[in-house]
This record gives C-alpha cells, sequence and structure tokens, in this order.
C-alpha cells in the first residue's frame, strides 16, 4: 500500500495532507525518513508522524463543526493560535483531522475526521462538489460585478470557474465554488472593487450547517454518511 493512503487509513490526514507531512520530512517508515513519492508500505513495517507510531484506525468518526472567527483549521499550529481541535478536544476522545479549509477570519460549516479517504473524496476537485457561502461586502454589488463572478475571475494568474451567485439583503452574497483555492471567495470579490467582510461557509455538497450552534459540533446523519461513503466507493471503483 502507498504510504499516502496507509496515512490516511490511520487518520492522520487525507492522501493530499499526506504527502505534505512527508515533504516537510514529518513522517518515518522504520526510521528512516520517508519524504520521497513511491513509498509502498506493509502491516509489518514501523510508519510514525513527529515521532509517534501510527496505524489504521479501528472505528471512523465524522463531525460536523461550526468553526468561529479566530480559530486556525489545522491540528496543530507553530504560532500557538487556537485551533479547531481546541473546539472538540474535551468531547472527542480521538484524532481527528479538519478536511478543507476556512481562514481564521471566517466561519462555519467545516468536516471533521479521522477517515482519509473520505477526505480525500471531499475534496477532490474531479467531484465539483459545491461549497455555498454568505458574504458580507462593504457595498452593494452592481449588475456587472455579478455577472463576472458568474463567468470566472483571475486570481493568482489563473481564471475560475463561475461561481453561482445570488443576492442578497444588506450588500450580502449567496455564493457557490466548486474550487477549493486559499481564500478564493475573498479574493474573488476583490477583482471586482469589493471587500468581504465577514464570510460563512453553509454546506459542502449535502452536508449542511443548519441549525449548529457556534462553536459546537454534530454527528453526521445516516444520510450524510451514505453521501460521503459513496463517493468513497466510486474513487476506489467499488
Amino acid at each position: 500500500m502507498r504510504l499516502q493512503k496507509y496515512l490516511a487509513e490511520c487518520g492522520v490526514s487525507s492522501r493530499r495532507g499526506a504527502e505534505e507531512l512527508m515533504i516537510k520530512g514529518r513522517v518515518t517508515v522504520n526510521d528512516k525518513a520517508a519524504d520521497k513519492p513511491g513509498i509502498k508500505v506493509s502491516e509489518r513495517d514501523i510508519v510514525k508522524v513527529d515521532g509517534k507510531i501510527v496505524k489504521p484506525v479501528a472505528k471512523k468518526i465524522y463531525l460536523l463543526l461550526n468553526k468561529p472567527v479566530g480559530y486556525v483549521t489545522t491540528v496543530k499550529d507553530d504560532h500557538n493560535r487556537q485551533t479547531v481541535i481546541d473546539l472538540i478536544k474535551d468531547e472527542v476522545n480521538a484524532r481527528v483531522f479538519p478536511v478543507g479549509r476556512l481562514d481564521l477570519q471566517s466561519e462555519g460549516l467545516l468536516l471533521m475526521t479521522n477517515d482519509g479517504e473520505a477526505a480525500f473524496a471531499l475534496t477532490h476537485p474531479k467531484h465539483d462538489i459545491a461549497k455555498k457561502y454568505i458574504a458580507v461586502l462593504n457595498d452593494a454589488p452592481t449588475k456587472a460585478a455579478l455577472d463576472k463572478l458568474r463567468q470566472g475571475v483571475v486570481i493568482d494568474g489563473k481564471k475560475t470557474k463561475g461561481a453561482k451567485v445570488r443576492r442578497l439583503p444588506n450588500n450580502t452574497l449567496e455564493i457557490s465554488i466548486t474550487e477549493g483555492r486559499n481564500r478564493q471567495i475573498r479574493k474573488m470579490i476583490e477583482t471586482v472593487g469589493l471587500e468581504v467582510t465577514a464570510l460563512k461557509r453553509v454546506s459542502i455538497g449535502m452536508l449542511n450547517l443548519g441549525n449548529i450552534p457556534l462553536g459546537r459540533w454534530r454527528h453526521l446523519t445516516k444520510a450524510e454518511l451514505q453521501y460521503l461513503k459513496g463517493m468513497v466507493k466510486n474513487d476506489n471503483g467499488k
């Protein structure tokens, strides 16, 4: 089994996140650095992350968190900032990681799990999974600005896919995208001469924030679990 897939099954991160851990030199196999692609492991190998042995998890956990502003979407922060793990650690006795990102100043729906395969499926570009946000702007958007967002705009030298945009009262937009580029919504809004003053993610595909209180979480429903597992089966060709 490829090391990235093994780490995902251990609940360390998604396969993509596992590759980043390897590149950073945080993974060893039999006490030797595992920082090159293509490494394969078996159950006889001793795999460590940050010096700690990791093994495939027996029970998969899936949580939907309503992330507040001011929390970093990571397991560990080098600058001692509060992380999303701090919001669940007193109640969840298992290692989980956040799927995807929400920047420090954004709030809303965040999936947390120890199922690396589900995380990989949910974030893979080929699925075109819509992520819906509510964005409060510093001024009212013009029709021309909305049309540009719907057609796609250039950020970081590359054009985005067109967004689905619906205007709401009080300089607010409901905006859906299928990509997951860094601070994408904020940068898209900047290209049309406006600024996001508040941003909340309210759904990812079939996963909806609903009435989860800010800073709290819930387990996935049966229907939501079937949705995730269906994507994983498609990815694995089952």
